[in-house]
C-alpha cells in the first residue's frame, strides 16, 4: 500500500491536528509527518477558531486527499477495514459516529475557554458556566458508552471516537477539571496511550509559542 503524508501544524495547541493523527497512527496507515509553521497563516486561522473551512490535518494517499478530520476517520476506516476504526456492530457503529459528529461539530464553549496547551497547566482554572456545561455533555457522552460498552474504551476496543475526544481528555489535564474515578482512568488511559505519549513528548518539545493561547486566566 502507497505511504501516505498528513499535513498538521502545532502538535502543542491544534486538537484537530491531533485528532487526525492519533486516526491515522490507529488505523495503522504509514505515513509521513509534513508540520506547517504556527506563523502559517491558515494553521494560525485553524488553532485560533478563526478559520470557517479547517484544511489542516490533511490526509494524502494513494490520489486521494482528504482534509476534514471525520473525512480522514472514514477514509481510514475504509482502506484498513481491520484496524476497528468503528465498531463492528451496526448500533454501536452508529452511536460512535454520533458522538464523533457531536464533538466535530459542537462545544464551541469548551474549544474557546479551555484551548489546547500540552505544556500548560492551570490548577484552580476557573471554568464559567457555559464552558461547564459542554464539560458536563462530554462527561454524559464517555459514562453512556462507556456503560454500554463496558470499557476500558469508549466501544470496548479502541475507535475513532477516543481519537475524536482525545483532546479533550488533554483539556481536562490541562485546566484541572475534576472527574469522578470511572472517567479519570478513562482519560489517564488515553494520557499513557504509546501514541499520545509520543505526541505529548513532541509537543512539550516544539519550541513556537502563540501568545493569544498562553495567557493564564
Amino acid at each position: 500500500m502507497a505511504k501516505a503524508t498528513l499535513t498538521i501544524s502545532s502538535k502543542n495547541y491544534s486538537s484537530w491536528s491531533m485528532r487526525g493523527w492519533l486516526l491515522t497512527k490507529f488505523s495503522g496507515l504509514e505515513f509521513d509527518e509534513i508540520i506547517t509553521s504556527p506563523d502559517d497563516a491558515s494553521a494560525r486561522a485553524e488553532i485560533l477558531l478563526l478559520s470557517s473551512s479547517i484544511l489542516v490535518p490533511c490526509l494524502r494517499h494513494d490520489g486521494a486527499v482528504v482534509w476534514d478530520t471525520l473525512a480522514i476517520a472514514e477514509y481510514l476506516n475504509e482502506i484498513m477495514p481491520n484496524a476497528g476504526l468503528l465498531p463492528s456492530e451496526r448500533i454501536a457503529r452508529a452511536h460512535c459516529r454520533s458522538i464523533c459528529g457531536e464533538i466535530h461539530s459542537g462545544f464551541t464553549t469548551l474549544r474557546a475557554s479551555l484551548p489546547v496547551n500540552l505544556k500548560g497547566h492551570f490548577p484552580g482554572f476557573k471554568i464559567w458556566s457555559r464552558a461547564q456545561s459542554d464539560i458536563d455533555r462530554v462527561c454524559t457522552i464517555w459514562r453512556e458508552a462507556l456503560s454500554k460498552s463496558g470499557g476500558p474504551f469508549l466501544f470496548g476496543q479502541r475507535s475513532m471516537a477516543d481519537a475524536m475526544y482525545a483532546p479533550v481528555v488533554t483539556r481536562f489535564k490541562t485546566y484541572d477539571v475534576k472527574l469522578d474515578s470511572e472517567l479519570a482512568s478513562y482519560a489517564n488511559m488515553i494520557m499513557g496511550l504509546p501514541e499520545m505519549q509520543e505526541w505529548i513528548e513532541a509537543a512539550r518539545n516544539e519550541p513556537a509559542e502563540i501568545e493569544e493561547l498562553e495567557v493564564e486566566y
